[in-house]
């Protein structure tokens, strides 16, 4: 089948003679050549990335089949996944899982029981033309295989660069960039754009500004204060992680499945005991957690890069009555920590409102696509996609406030 090639393509092998001595590869195997970069970014992704490579995911995350492979390009490291199928993975590595299974799933939202069968309908018949031109065929870049990937002090050109030694290294695979934000990469999303990658919509995500002191209004200000107090009106203790002992971790691994598996839903990662655990005794996450009489009953583990803050591990005993308002309090115990560190909180999806009634502002999240180079049969769901979600997808969670 003829390959798709145009004048905005800078991604040609023959481009650039330098990128070999740029952009080097490890895997398991050649891991121990690896020459990680004394940075606090390369520390921690030592830390994080390497158990993972070696053990391989599923001891870490147990709905994610993958290769993992680590890339460098200058003094950067990135988590690259490979997939080839594999569509019953989490949404982070599989587009099949994150555009078709777990979009079903969110129809629920619109309650509008006309439209969501209508969007059901049409979203099996996608599907359907997803698996058949492949679309889990894919490597994605920087990805961490969280909700959020966070990226380093990265620019275009180094993107851009990353972008063709993967082609060139995975001629058959689409490239993939996720979780990017034009408000906070713009940089980025203008090369990958103008290297011939195309901008999906994946997802509205919510910013708080924690790092402006004059972020917010008066009504987000009180309401904050208000969920604050509540800790002290219910007995509980916000803990940190020296206060997380080795017999807390398959409590917190509880509280995250309660909320994030059992409560919205099972194509969210699935971290195991093993990758909390590990998370914690390497830092990779901090941790704290809300304890009262002796017990967690409230989780959340952020990491922080480039002056952003997410959390990746957010849970709590859905058990417990609403009234008691523990997902007030954690997230106004989150929003205290981004604001001691001065940093922008990523607040990812989700509670869409109540986020707002805080002060978090939203932006729409895309994912870099780059599959140019793959046969019409390979790429046409690609450009379906970008059709559908820019011209239908985007405006209704605009209108829908999703």
């Amino acid at each position: 089948m003829e390959k798709r090639t145009d004048s905005r393509d800078r991604t040609d092998p023959a481009k650039d003679k330098n990128r070999d001595r740029r952009v080097r590869f490890y895997d398991r195997n050649s891991l121990e050549d690896m020459d990680w970069p004394n940075t606090e970014d390369g520390r921690y992704a030592r830390a994080y990335l390497e158990p993972m490579v070696m053990q391989g995911t599923r001891d870490f995350m147990i709905n994610v089949s993958t290769t993992l492979l680590i890339a460098r390009i200058d003094d950067l490291i990135f988590p690259l996944t490979v997939n080839e199928a594999e569509y019953d993975n989490s949404y982070v590595c599989s587009p099949y899982t994150h555009y078709v299974r777990y979009a079903k799933q969110e129809l629920m939202l619109l309650r509008k029981p006309l439209l969501e069968k209508g969007l059901s309908a049409l979203l099996s018949v996608v599907g359907w033309g997803m698996q058949q031109s492949q679309i889990n065929k894919v490597v994605h870049i920087n990805n961490w295989l969280l909700s959020t990937n966070l990226y380093p002090a990265m620019s275009g050109e180094q993107a851009v660069c990353l972008l063709a030694a993967v082609r060139e290294r995975y001629p058959e695979h689409a490239v993939v960039f996720r979780s990017l934000c034009p408000g906070l990469h713009s940089d980025l999303t203008e090369e990958l754009k103008q290297a011939g990658c195309q901008l999906i919509p994946s997802r509205q995500i919510y910013l708080y500004r924690a790092n402006d002191p004059n972020f917010g209004n008066a009504k987000s200000r009180w309401l904050l204060k208000r969920d604050h107090e509540l800790l002290t009106k219910h007995g509980y203790e916000f803990v940190s992680e020296a206060n997380l002992t080795e017999e807390d971790i398959p409590r917190i691994a509880e509280l995250y499945k309660l909320l994030y598996l059992e409560k919205y839903s099972y194509d969210n990662p699935q971290f195991s005991e093993q990758f909390i655990a590990t998370a914690k005794a390497s830092g990779a996450l901090t941790l704290y957690g809300l304890r009262k009489e002796g017990r967690i009953d409230a989780v959340m583990g952020y990491f922080c890069r480039n002056g952003v803050m997410t959390t990746p591990l957010f849970g709590y005993d859905t058990a417990i009555p609403q009234s008691i308002g523990l997902y007030r309090m954690l997230s106004a115990c989150l929003i205290g920590q981004a604001r001691e560190n001065g940093l922008l909180l990523h607040e990812s999806a989700g509670a869409a409102q109540f986020k707002r009634n805080r002060g978090a502002v939203s932006e729409f999240e895309y994912s870099a696509v780059y599959e140019r180079h793959l046969p019409w049969g390979r790429h046409w769901c690609w450009l379906l996609l970008e059709r559908l979600l820019n011209r239908v997808g985007v405006p209704l969670m605009r209108r829908m406030k999703l």
